[in-house]
């Protein structure tokens, strides 16, 4: 029996003093021994926190007890050992980096695209009217992906709201978005609605859950996850590997980070590859000083860098 347990979850819910929430919010979880990630907004909370079986119900149900997350819903896997190595919890402008902060226009406790449980996500994403929308970023898609998905050049998820008038063609469609977690997904389907598509739904839960609830039939490949599994398994009905290596086009299922911080590239990369460029994208960022010893995970915990001239990577894994 696995004696670990890791929590994803996010809540739209208002948040007075949000910053000194944050502050009094990591002393909690460090009080249950949890390591992790939370982002705290005056719009909510979006997390992932591990720890021991009993910390992690601790905290889950300390968030149930306050009534402004009572509707917060966990989804939980058990791990092997915990999936971070730090505790952070930090106050920033949204929960998710989209830059949709005008709640007259976008506020998902308003109004969003329609909740589909998993099972209806899957009975309704082959009909021939329907655009399967992912949300998510290129590192993201490019480990796995819904067969047939439609998917967007953007490298973070704040660059979706420039995508919007290429996909004005499928307005008379049914378009169903999804993410990793739900959470992109609220917002997404909310300006996708502002701008007129009628017909706009979500996967509740996003693909963890639908890999919990519905076997993950049809999700090719990996699903990305911000924690150092870096790369979970969701389909245990037709799985097939999609991702190939960056440097020499081998299939390979497995995504690192470049060990040069000041890249930092997200990059699906084989273990051949991997051992030859010490788990770097590339033969110059062997070269670089600060170059991070490469374990073979391709997992880094975050420290402040100085922005390269070379590349400005911001999706670093934390």
């Amino acid at each position: 029996m696995k004696k670990y347990q890791t929590l994803l979850y996010y809540c739209y819910s208002y948040i007075a003093e949000a910053e000194q929430f944050a502050a009094d919010h990591l002393k909690f979880c460090k009080s249950l021994d949890l390591v992790g990630r939370i982002i705290v907004a005056d719009e909510g909370l979006n997390g992932t926190v591990s720890g021991s079986i009993e910390s992690c119900k601790a905290y889950m149900e300390a968030i149930h007890a306050d009534e402004r997350f009572t509707k917060t819903e966990f989804k939980i896997d058990d791990v092997e050992e915990p999936s971070f190595i730090k505790m952070h919890c930090r106050y920033k402008s949204e929960i998710v980096h989209s830059g949709l902060r005008d709640t007259s226009i976008i506020n998902p406790n308003e109004k969003t695209g329609k909740h589909l449980e998993p099972v209806d996500f899957m009975k309704m994403k082959d009909d021939e009217d329907v655009i399967i929308l992912d949300v998510r970023s290129n590192y993201e898609h490019n480990l796995g992906k819904f067969k047939n998905a439609l998917t967007l050049d953007i490298e973070n998820f704040r660059d979706f709201p420039e995508q919007i008038n290429e996909l004005a063609k499928y307005k008379d469609k049914k378009i169903l978005t999804y993410c990793t977690g739900g959470i992109k997904c609220e917002k997404a389907s909310a300006l996708l609605l502002h701008h007129g598509f009628n017909d706009v739904y979500q996967l509740h839960g996003g693909i963890i859950k639908y890999g919990k609830e519905a076997g993950g039939k049809d999700f090719e490949g990996k699903c990305y996850v911000f924690d150092n599994r870096i790369a979970v398994d969701v389909n245990e009905v037709n799985p097939t590997i999609v991702s190939v290596c960056y440097n020499c086009g081998t299939t390979t299922p497995k995504m690192i980070n470049c060990a040069n911080p000041e890249c930092n590239e997200h990059i699906t990369q084989c273990d051949n590859c991997g051992e030859e460029l010490q788990g770097c994208c590339s033969v110059d960022c062997t070269t670089n000083p600060r170059k991070r010893p490469y374990d073979g995970t391709g997992y880094y915990v975050k420290v402040p860098q100085p922005v390269s001239n070379k590349k400005q990577v911001t999706n670093a894994v934390v």
